[in-house]
């Protein structure tokens, strides 16, 4: 797997708050009905903020004992898995072992199941790691105590499964800054990743700005969802096998799960939100999804009304190798994404790829990101499909525009650390609270130059480096 990233940080934000359909920021209150959709394209005053995750107290380095070995095996997308590494490193920092190289599904060539052998009466033994199943979202003190407690018993650990295998919400904010580091700064993807996603990039933006949307009309989330009248009784059939095969048993009732924001928006009413906000037929959209279930049937309405649709297939360089198309295929959908100027994610619910991302464009400058509020906007679409059209784009816009736009927000459960690390991960340059204050020497401003140029540029070997002498700064970071 192509794991990985980078980011830049230079930050601006949109601060939005919207109240009986006035948006409140940097330009003043205005009604909804006298935004200018123009101003989406670009970012605003960031009010001080910016990405940081450089430590703010004291980080020692770890001691030079270890207390044993840690073992991962990271299961899941692309995005899970890469969650998995960020926890994989805070685990074995406070657990003060030596993490082994984790283990990526679909990915054989990263399996490094490799332990060091051991000195047992003189003679050397092989280290075998202990097998244990986590706790989804296990708090720290799991990992100190008996997960410690068998390390030191046995050597080393083997924990399997570890997606959401440690608690989000963590109280000591360095911990969380070193999820950041090693998310937003040490992982990144393989030079031919970053080099085709740069030359899509670049391809768009010759024409001007574009946006990107993330279309989870896939068959997958329709099953899980349980979003199922729609379809035709072939279709139905299909998405409850499906169903029935690869989730918990759940008698779920189509009208009640869309009334509650449950159902992913169809392609069609994401073309109505965006022309209601007001962009027009000759908005650059990249789609970033895996196959439409239901096909041109549904794509056809929203091809209608914007056109200029590309994803990395139709605009792509070069043809993304065929045994690794889905992993390929999403790595370069992601980094497309990040540098997109807009990016709308239509079903951010479970979608790891649309919740990471949104808390990458958030680290990497608060780049605008349009979020539907589905459950706000499905009695107005209900409402339409039953001829009720009157104010129907009115009513959209107030929903849309009463949304910060990727900007600096304060976290909510259920929202993720990954969707929002502000404020652990983010300073202010003139702070009314001490704690907010950037650090000194902090390495943002080598990373966030080098990404600058790694962004405008294709990667070569020029950069090479650069690139290392970045790394070993967050390697003592880490």
């Amino acid at each position: 797997m192509c794991v990985a990233v980078a980011v830049l940080v230079a930050g601006t934000v949109w601060l939005c708050a919207s109240s009986a359909g006035f948006m409140e920021g940097p330009y003043g209150g205005y009604r909804v009905q006298d935004v200018d959709v123009n101003k989406l394209w670009t970012t605003a005053g960031s009010n001080g903020w910016r990405a940081s995750s450089a430590p703010r107290s004291y980080w020692p380095s770890p001691p030079a004992e270890t207390n044993g070995y840690l073992r991962v095996r990271c299961n899941g997308g692309l995005n899970q898995q890469r969650s998995a590494i960020c926890n994989a490193v805070v685990a074995a920092r406070i657990m003060n072992a030596t993490l082994v190289l984790p283990e990526l599904d679909t990915n054989s060539f990263w399996r490094d199941k490799s332990l060091p052998g051991i000195m047992s009466k003189g003679k050397t033994k092989k280290l075998k790691a202990h097998k244990i199943v986590p706790p989804r979202d296990a708090p720290l003190s799991w990992y100190t105590t008996l997960a410690l407690e068998e390390m030191k018993k046995y050597g080393a650990i083997y924990l399997t499964p570890f997606s959401h295998r440690l608690a989000e919400d963590i109280d000591d904010p360095e911990l969380q800054r070193l999820r950041c580091r090693v998310n937003y700064h040490a992982l990144r993807f393989k030079p031919h990743i970053m080099k085709i996603s740069n030359e899509i990039v670049n391809k768009l933006r010759s024409e001007g700005h574009f946006m990107s949307i993330h279309l989870r009309f896939e068959m997958d989330m329709l099953a899980f969802a349980g979003c199922i009248d729609i379809f035709t009784p072939e279709e139905q059939k299909i998405l409850i096998e499906y169903r029935e095969k690869n989730f918990a048993k759940k008698i779920l009732v189509y009208r009640d799960r869309r009334i509650i924001g449950k159902c992913p928006l169809t392609p069609e009413e994401v073309g109505l939100i965006l022309r209601a906000i007001g962009f027009d037929n000759s908005t650059r959209i990249y789609l970033a999804s895996g196959e439409i279930f239901g096909g041109d049937r549904f794509m056809s309405p929203f091809r209608a009304m914007f056109p200029r649709l590309d994803n990395h297939s139709s605009v792509g360089p070069e043809k993304l190798e065929e045994n690794t198309r889905g992993l390929a295929g999403s790595a370069v959908d992601y980094m497309v994404c990040l540098l997109s100027d807009i990016f709308m994610p239509t079903y951010d619910g479970p979608s790891n790829f649309a919740n990471n991302l949104m808390g990458h464009r958030l680290y990497y400058g608060f780049r605008t990101t349009i979020t539907p509020n589905r459950k706000a906007l499905a009695p107005i679409f209900m409402d339409r499909e039953e001829g009720h059209v009157t104010g129907f784009e009115d009513r959209v816009r107030l929903v849309m525009f009463n949304t910060h736009f990727g900007g600096p927000h304060k976290r909510i459960h259920p929202e993720s650390f990954y969707t929002n690390s502000w404020p652990e991960c983010f300073c202010h340059m003139n702070p009314m609270n001490p704690s907010d204050k950037c650090p000194s020497d902090d390495p943002h401003d080598v990373i966030g130059g080098q990404l600058q140029n790694e962004e405008i540029e294709d990667v070569d070997l020029k950069t090479t480096d650069n690139i290392e002498s970045t790394t070993q700064i967050e390697e003592t970071m880490i």
